[in-house]
Order: structure tokens, then sequence, then C-alpha cells
């Protein structure tokens, strides 16, 4: 499943040859489309689209006047949920609990590639000191090791102590 940039909007892939073409400045997660158009677009009354507005199932974009404008993003959320309601049977809270999991795991896994970079950045400085450290420890005279135990006894003492 391919997400949005920031993975805010949801992590379903936009519906191919149904949407009508975007202007040229609008992207997937751009909203271009009146509740009535998109709609008719997802194949749903205009009605079932602000009931899923009410209760945080599709949040789409607003207009500067109020209006709801919905993405191809948001288009394609909404055939998920149709898809999860009527084929799979699952209920509308359920759906809003898949939705949310959905995103989380897509903040999770574009948290885990940065750890990653980060992780890979950090082995390869901590090669690069090791190989400087070991080019330097070359430059030493070696070191003798030895096994031996010396063991200590103190001397008599001095009354003037």
């Amino acid at each position: 499943m391919s997400r949005g940039g920031d993975g805010e909007r949801g992590p379903w892939p936009a519906p191919l040859g149904s949407v009508p073409a975007l202007p040229s400045w609008a992207d997937e997660d751009t909203p271009v489309f009146v509740i009535s158009v998109a709609a008719q677009i997802a194949g749903m009354h205009a009605q079932t689209l602000r009931s899923y507005d009410r209760i945080g199932l599709v949040s789409p974009g607003r207009a500067s006047g109020g209006g709801r404008r919905y993405s191809v993003r948001d288009i394609a959320l909404l055939r998920e949920v149709q898809r999860l309601s009527q084929e799979d049977g699952v209920n509308l809270a359920g759906i809003k609990r898949i939705i949310e999991l959905e995103r989380e795991v897509g903040v999770l896994s574009d948290r885990l590639a940065e750890v990653t970079e980060e992780l890979a950045r950090w082995r390869a400085a901590a090669e690069q000191a090791g190989a400087q450290r070991s080019d330097r420890r070359n430059d030493r005279l070696p070191a003798r090791r030895t096994q031996s135990v010396v063991v200590w006894q103190p001397g008599p003492r001095s009354r003037g102590d």
C-alpha cells in the first residue's frame, strides 16, 4: 500500500481510472472534489459522507466557506470503508480503529526508517573511528602482558611515624 508524504491522510492508494483528471497543481492529497462529486465517485450518498465525517472516519479538507472538499486519497478511503463494511462485515467502530492502526503503522514505519538510517550513520562513524584507533595502536610499542602475581609485603614500621 502506498502512503502519502506525511502519513496523516491514510495508507490507501488512489483509485485508478475512476476519478476525473486532477489539475496540474494538485496531487492525491489535495482536496478538490465537492461532496456531491466525491459521493458519486465513491458510489455513496452525500449524507453517508457527512456521517463518516461527523464520526471521524473520513475527514475531508474544508474550503474557505466551510464546505467539504475531498481528495483522491479521501475517496479511496471512502471506498475502503465501504468494502470493509459491506464485504467483511466490520462495524463503523471497527473500521475507525483499523484506520487509526493503519495510520499508526505508517508513522511507526516512517520512524523505523529514520532510526535505521541514523543507526547506519552511527555504525559508519564508529567503524571509521575504530579504524583510526587501530592505526594509532600500530604506532605504539607492544606491551608485554604477563600472568604473574606479585605479593606485596609491608616492611617494618619505624617508631617515629
